[in-house]
């Protein structure tokens, strides 16, 4: 076998087109080979060879013997199983329309009369789709709302002796004491950033999600003041309606700040290549063109799909005399944006800091991590902090 050290020092000779196909064929491979290892992983199990080997089971035994982690380990026998049961999964394990993930979501509901369609169903699907597919076929009923103090956790509970039909769940470290908050909206899944206990955003059937999140004191108190405040218009203080009406006015207000978004546009001048900012009106119209989202489209016409960290990208930079025009503006998210960069100017000005502080934009324009811009482009970041 060739050292893998070794094969690092070479790869920076292989040209950008052989190894993307290197890669591609080295994802196959591996594909292949976790196929092959459920197969026989099924087998095993169907033997219980694993009680030879001095072990009370398959999941401790591919933990300690095969060095799966306990995510890896739970994954790979829960498809292990539904491959016996159903054998045409190694085929989509092998040819990537399944996962191991997406198995495993799939298994407890597969069955003689509907494992065919349902497996074509979920073919070339992700995680979540696959979950949202699930909540489509097997609807489940709405939690209700609640609102309730978390204990905080002396100690992190062990996963050591999970068993194999038990989904390991990571248990977080010992927190400030919060809020665990409980809704079900109709059809919008806001996320907010990682709290001290991992989010949820849960389909339970179609149009309806369960959402379940740590909040603070302070945020608990301003919910309950925004039910006060809707007591007219929603008697029953349902958290899924305030949360929705809440919502609703940040995406109108971010949408404002960030697109220029207005229900009474306003006709403005068209803008040089010497105006040191986009005006309201070519943000306004590369959005709507665009879709809030990234613009950029591959050389295999597969389009971007990042909503997220999203920029405006001069397509001829401005430091070449781009104009801030809706022609000359997309919306790029930060990587796609940085590629142009590359792309124009060559490698090595994609980002650069001056004393930690400084980063340079795809358009020549550089932005210090305060908000502010120097002239020659305009971030949306900074527009949504500068009120």
């Amino acid at each position: 076998m060739v050292s893998l050290a070794m094969s690092l020092t070479t790869l920076d000779r292989i040209d950008d087109h052989a190894l993307t196909v290197e890669l591609v064929r080295l994802a196959g491979c591996e594909r292949e080979s976790t196929a092959a290892l459920v197969a026989h992983l099924a087998e095993f199990d169907a033997r219980r060879l694993y009680e030879g080997e001095g072990f009370p089971s398959i999941f401790k035994y591919c933990t300690t013997v095969l060095q799966l982690s306990e995510d890896a380990a739970y994954n790979r026998i829960q498809a292990a199983r539904a491959a016996r049961r159903f054998p045409a999964i190694l085929e989509r394990l092998a040819a990537g329309g399944l996962s191991v993930t997406t198995t495993r979501l799939l298994a407890p509901h597969l069955t003689a009369e509907n494992h065919e369609n349902l497996l074509a169903a979920a073919d070339g699907k992700g995680k979540h789709d696959v979950e949202h597919l699930l909540a489509t076929w097997f609807p489940q009923p709405d939690v209700a709302p609640t609102v309730r103090r978390i204990p905080m956790r002396a100690a992190p509970l062990s996963l050591a002796t999970a068993a194999p039909e038990t989904t390991p769940a990571p248990t977080p470290p010992p927190a400030a004491p919060a809020t665990a908050v409980t809704a079900t909206p109709g059809s919008v899944a806001a996320q907010s950033a990682p709290p001290a206990r991992p989010p949820v955003v849960r389909p339970l059937a179609a149009e309806r999600y369960e959402i379940r999140f740590t909040a603070s004191a302070e945020t608990i108190e301003k919910l309950r003041a925004a039910q006060d405040l809707l007591g007219h218009a929603v008697p029953s203080a349902d958290l899924a309606e305030v949360f929705d009406r809440a919502l609703t006015l940040l995406v109108a207000d971010l949408a404002r700040k960030k697109f220029a978004t207005t229900s009474r546009p306003r006709m403005s001048a068209a803008a040089s290549s010497d105006d040191s900012h986009i005006p309201a009106a070519v943000r306004r119209g590369a959005a709507i063109r665009d879709r809030a989202r990234c613009a950029f489209v591959a050389r295999n016409g597969r389009r971007c799909e990042e909503r997220r960290f999203l920029e405006f990208h001069h397509i001829v930079p401005r430091a070449a005399g781009g104009p801030a025009t809706v022609d000359n503006i997309q919306l790029r998210c930060r990587a796609h944006n940085g590629h142009a960069v590359d792309q124009y100017f060559g490698p090595g000005k994609r980002r650069t800091r001056d004393g930690g502080r400084r980063i340079e934009a795809a358009d020549g324009r550089t932005r210090t991590r305060s908000g502010t811009s120097s002239p020659s482009g305009e971030n949306p970041a900074a527009i949504l902090t500068s009120g």
